[in-house]
């Protein structure tokens, strides 16, 4: 199977331990108030969908590598046919841009196999 038809198989819910992952990083950025409101939103949150280039260019991250341990771990799990908990994003309305509060080495790996890839995600 080449890169180009690797098939990314998705969980149909955000699994329930990404979410205080992303509590844990909104906290640095945003108050306490502020992390509860955001969590319980993407919590409720319906699942969407975006290519996995226009989330990379929408949070003006970079790309880790494969050699990161983390991306190794989920390309090791899409090659297996292993579901993908859904992303979770945050829009930054002021610097007009998205924060990746958890899913960025999953996006990492999905983005190795194919850019075009759609990406099963929640935003808020």
């Amino acid at each position: 199977m080449s890169k180009k038809d690797r098939e990314i198989l998705w969980l149909k819910e955000v699994e329930e331990h990404d979410y205080p992952s992303a509590a844990s990083y909104l906290a640095l950025t945003f108050t306490p108030e502020e992390v509860t409101t955001l969590v319980t939103k993407l919590r409720k949150a319906e699942l969407t969908q975006f290519k996995a280039k226009d989330i990379f260019r929408a949070s003006q991250l970079s790309l880790l590598g494969v050699s990161n341990l983390h991306v190794k771990k989920d390309l090791k799990k899409i090659k297996k046919g292993e579901a993908l908990s859904p992303l979770l994003l945050v829009r930054d309305a002021i610097n007009r841009r998205v924060i990746i509060a958890d899913g960025y080495h999953r996006l990492c790996a999905i983005y190795e196999c194919e850019e075009d890839i759609w990406i099963h995600c929640k935003i808020v």
